[in-house]
């Protein structure tokens, strides 16, 4: 897809596995609208541990049933879906810190299917 290579924005949205958008995980409701509006793809990356927005020590527990810890969603797109996407993330996101920086998308091979 020669549409992707070149100068794009890079979206990093961190959120936490916990996080709940009308009772469905919150990562899952973003991957659902990026693929609704048009965004070329998503990767969710889960940590072993953290400090978030309220100072507040996550890592990763053996012992625990439920675990809280923090989420990166980063997308690569163009600058307009991007930007695009944003306002709609600022629609139904309570918590959230959301960056964006210029990338260079300089190979992006796949299997046609």
């Amino acid at each position: 897809m020669k549409r992707l290579l070149g100068k794009k924005k890079l979206l990093k949205i961190y959120i936490n596995t916990d996080d709940k958008y009308e009772n469905s995980p919150l990562w899952e409701v973003i991957l659902q609208k990026a693929k609704q509006n048009g965004l070329h793809g998503a990767t969710v990356y889960k940590s072993v541990g953290g400090m978030g927005i309220h100072s507040e020590f996550k890592s990763y527990n053996l012992i625990s049933i439920s675990q809280s810890l923090p989420l990166i969603i980063e997308m690569i797109d163009t600058d307009e879906k991007i930007h695009t996407f944003i306002q709609l993330l600022d629609t139904f996101l309570e918590e959230a810190l959301i960056t964006l920086s210029d990338v260079e998308v300089i190979r992006y091979k796949h299997k046609e299917g």
